[in-house]
């Protein structure tokens, strides 16, 4: 798909279409090149990656429930130094046209700058995604993500060393996402990434005992698109920055609903090990969901809302029209 109908242009990324894989849904790439051609994608997240090689958690680490899955892997990866001499020049060599983000990770401040100062040399990379999801050890353990002081810090100091374009994945797990999303912007973010897992649990009644490890875990799927959906709609109100939508995605009409909210691209993450070819199939899927919803362009989808009733008879009136 090569056209300016369906392009979407965003800081660091030019995309021929909207739709890319969330962090870790295909690694780095490689592993997936024999299921599709991933040159349809509008652009390629690599998994996230931290300074120094992790094992992640004990397994299990996926866990399946009536509402999606559970996991808890733990950020496994075989750190910056191995993604950097083992994947990004294949990476570079067979997809050179392909735009890439990485995805970070810390347990510090400065351990997010010490990535980004070296992705900053990487010419593979045209954009940083910040998980702000992994527990911040100077402050307790509590997630970066989920406090303005720790997105502030986060981004702020990756901004100061790097000119790449900077997304900040933000938590569902907060009370109020707005004063998250302007911190983010105001500390030198180029754009946001929403959401993240939500926060949950899984327990084996017979043994009485959690069936992850560390109990918790980011539960991913259908659940959390109608949370998805409202976080984006009340960021894309409070922020200048474009958002890439992530959660529950499963079919065109859930992209685009995303898009609508606010989001100007979309990631899908555990379809993808459902379908393997459930991103190709959303993307051939775009040219028909424009025209069925009278779109001119993808473009236009993003932040189309309709603004919400204030009464009852601005609902009936809105449905009138409709029908």
């Amino acid at each position: 798909m090569n056209n300016e109908r369906y392009a979407v242009s965003l800081p660091g990324l030019k995309l021929k279409n909207p739709f890319m894989p969330s962090s870790g849904a295909f690694y780095y790439g490689l592993d997936h090149m024999d299921d599709f051609d991933l040159n349809k994608l509008g652009a390629l997240v690599l998994k996230t990656t931290t300074l120094a090689p992790s094992t992640g958690n004990p397994q299990p680490w996926i866990v399946n429930t009536k509402a999606g899955i559970l996991n808890s892997v733990g950020l496994a990866n075989p750190g910056i130094a191995a993604v950097k001499a083992d994947f990004l020049p294949e990476l570079a060599a067979k997809l050179p046209d392909l735009p890439k983000m990485l995805s970070i990770s810390g347990a510090t401040v400065d351990e997010f700058v010490q990535l980004a100062k070296i992705i900053d040399e990487l010419p593979a990379i045209n954009a940083i995604e910040l998980n702000l999801s992994c527990p911040n050890v100077d402050e307790g353990g509590r997630a970066f993500g989920v406090t303005e002081s720790g997105i502030h810090s986060v981004v702020s100091a990756v901004r100061a060393v790097t000119t790449k374009a900077i997304y900040a994945k933000l938590s569902p797990n907060v009370t109020d996402i707005k004063p998250l999303a302007v911190t983010a912007e105001n500390a030198g973010a180029d754009g946001l990434t929403m959401v993240n897992t939500l926060v949950g649990m899984s327990l084996d009644l017979q043994s009485r005992s959690a069936r992850l490890y560390r109990g918790k875990g980011g539960l991913s799927g259908e659940a959390l698109h109608p949370l998805a959906v409202e976080l984006i709609w009340e960021a894309a109100s409070a922020v200048h920055i474009p958002i890439i939508g992530v959660g529950g995605v499963s079919s065109i009409d859930d992209a685009l609903e995303l898009m609508m909210a606010g989001a100007s691209a979309v990631q899908v993450g555990v379809m993808n090990s459902i379908d393997k070819l459930c991103l190709p199939k959303l993307i051939d899927a775009l040219p028909a969901a424009l025209d069925k919803y009278h779109f001119d362009k993808v473009s236009d989808v993003t932040s189309s809302l309709c603004a919400l009733p204030e009464n009852e008879h601005d609902w009936q009136t809105i449905k009138k029209e409709q029908s």
